[in-house]
């Protein structure tokens, strides 16, 4: 039975319940930080809802927010949903044409905007979206003609709308129906055009209290929450913090993410992989690099770190000597790695892309948990997710309470529940390939429950490589394993698809390489400069090598290629949540992918 209406009856309920406790705290000027209560951050939404209805917003009419995540972005989708509106979000990275197709598709009739550079792309679009009637900037400048408005401007709209309509607030808020439209988001998505997946206020009311049931998170957490919140997965930790009431730090600048994790201090944080892999990069090539007793201490430390690691994964402890040498390794090594991450964090939460076991486990052996969890837009989510106490590596966790799930003969998975999206907009024959007849949501994913009922996803459906053998491979347990055995790789892309064997595209980590580089000899400043030096490519293969000796045969990469540069969401490479975009960077350099195979390997 749930206990709220809508996202707006959960958002008043949390303010009401505790007004007076730290609500969100976020960036003010180069290094200080401000903080708000529920109290004021609920007057705020009022005055938002206010100021979008006396600009003529209409029920579940979309608004949409084209923001990176700062504090502005929250308070102006809860004021649209008190408002009884729905959010579009936009990613920031998204061109003009982009934003046009989807403030045009969602029939968009005012847009939250960050600044002046967002605002140009709507300038630039705006023959092409009509209905926009209003755009209100964060921090850019009100435009002459009335079409732009400053945030200031709207609240103080708001206030006196509220004056002048008393009691009208409240009755809008309560008005609001649980199978109301609450958010349209559009999937970057891998391939295509993007969709947008519509989700009701019910969606998320089941998502804040099903991970309020599942116990992992606790009102006395602090959250630093970077995340793009055009996505689902930053989406989600919103409602969560209304369904349990943590205090939440919002700032979206991923440059100052780790130096944030150690004055924020927070108990817990959710990213996506490639952060952790950053991490572990930086950690595993300082340790090299410092060389000499330095780095046998880490080495030592590591082993010892994993031992551990595998007696907790059987819910043992150590003892005797083992808990001796991990009381030293961690005084020496692991504790100065969660000091890092300021001290306090509890566990990592990690999403929208898989994990590989490998870099759980190091992060484990620091006595740092991560707990990977698993869903879609589409699921609004959250549908499973490894808990502190319960946890697998390797799987994604148990379904969280309500998620439905069952694996299709052909190994895909299924899911059903409360948070499944309603639809695609505008896109009826799609929404019937995606939700069956019998109401569930076909994932693409490919996965198995084992018998205490963690799913393990083994890939995605369409993602699966089928050789001219025969021979089917899942390419991404493959190269996360090889980003962990050479830290001083980015991006890995296992090719093979109707070919006799497997090759890979990679990248350099950036930050990485040029340290090694120095150390080795090798000229160059940028991964342009290493890529076709042939210490580089020794060292790369040493790793391939390394791993090929894990893979059955037909798994193993016979040949690899360096590119030149590390892939981008600017270039249209990777999705907003840092997702390899296989299709398009394979494409792009199919060339490449040709000449590993020659004139004897023409495609099917």
């Amino acid at each position: 039975m749930t206990s709220y209406r809508s996202v707006a009856d959960m958002f008043e309920k949390r303010v009401a319940s505790t007004p007076n406790n730290l609500a969100y705290q976020f960036p003010e000027g180069e290094s200080g930080w401000r903080g708000i209560t529920w109290r004021e951050a609920g007057e705020r939404v009022r005055a938002i809802a206010c100021g979008l209805r006396s600009l003529g917003l209409e029920d579940e009419q979309r608004v949409a927010i084209q923001s990176t995540t700062r504090v502005e972005w929250i308070l102006a989708d809860f004021g649209i949903l008190c408002g009884a509106g729905a959010t579009t979000t936009v990613y920031p990275s998204n061109t003009s044409e982009e934003c046009a197709f989807i403030l045009s598709d969602s029939e968009t009739v005012m847009v939250f905007a960050e600044n002046d550079e967002q605002v140009q792309k709507l300038v630039e679009a705006k023959p092409n979206i009509p209905t926009v009637k209003q755009v209100i900037t964060f921090e850019g400048k009100a435009s002459d003609d009335g079409w732009v408005m400053t945030l200031d401007d709207l609240i103080e709209k708001g206030k006196a709308w509220d004056a002048e309509n008393e009691g009208q607030y409240t009755k809008i808020v309560e008005s609001v129906e649980s199978t109301d439209l609450a958010t349209l988001i559009y999937t970057s998505g891998t391939t295509g055009r993007p969709k947008g997946v519509e989700l009701t206020h019910d969606c998320w009311v089941f998502e804040g209290e099903a991970i309020r049931e599942t116990g992992i998170l606790r009102a006395d957490d602090h959250q630093y929450l970077w995340l793009p919140l055009s996505h689902s997965f930053g989406k989600v930790l919103e409602v969560a913090q209304l369904a349990v009431g943590f205090p939440t730090t919002v700032d979206g600048r991923i440059p100052k993410l780790v130096d944030n994790l150690g004055v924020i201090k927070p108990t817990f944080m959710a990213a996506a992989p490639r952060i952790f892999e950053k991490v572990y990069n930086k950690v595993v090539t300082g340790a090299a690099e410092a060389g000499g007793m330095k780095y046998k201490i880490f080495s030592w430390s590591v082993q010892v770190g994993r031992e551990v690691s595998a007696l907790k994964q059987q819910g043992q402890e150590p003892g005797g000597m083992l808990a001796m040498k991990f009381s030293i390794a961690d005084k020496l090594v692991f504790s100065k790695l969660r000091d890092r991450f300021g001290g306090r964090i509890r566990f990592f939460i990690s999403g929208s892309a898989p994990l590989s076991r490998e870099m759980a486990e190091f992060f484990h052996a620091a006595n740092i948990l991560i707990c990977e969890g698993y869903g879609l837009t589409e699921s609004s989510a959250a549908s499973f997710v490894n808990l502190p106490g319960e946890f697998r590596f390797g799987t994604v966790g148990k379904p969280v309470p309500g998620v439905k799930v069952k694996i299709a003969d052909d190994g895909e998975i299924l899911l059903g529940g409360r948070g499944i999206m309603r639809g695609y907009r505008n896109l009826p024959d799609v929404t019937s390939e995606t939700l069956n007849e019998e109401g569930w949501l076909m994932t693409g994913d490919i996965g198995e429950l084992d018998g205490d009922g963690f799913l393990k996803i083994t890939d995605r459906k369409k993602d699966l490589i089928k050789t001219s053998g025969g021979k089917y491979i899942a390419p991404q347990k493959i190269e996360g394993t090889l980003k962990a055995l050479c830290p001083y790789l980015s991006q890995v892309i296992v090719h093979g698809d109707r070919r006799n064997f497997c090759s890979a595209l990679v990248t350099l980590d950036d930050e990485a390489i040029p340290k090694w580089a120095a150390e080795h000899g090798v000229a160059g400043s940028t991964a342009a400069d290493f890529c076709k030096d042939a210490k580089v490519i020794a060292m790369v293969q040493e790793a391939v090598d390394e791993l090929n000796k894990q893979l059955a045969s037909y798994e193993t990469i016979k040949k690899f290629e360096i590119l030149e540069r590390d892939l981008t969401i600017e270039d249209g490479e990777l999705t907003a949540s840092l997702k390899v975009k296989r299709k398009v960077v394979e494409k792009k350099h199919m060339d490449k992918l040709d000449a590993f195979y020659g004139d004897a390997m023409k495609k099917i």
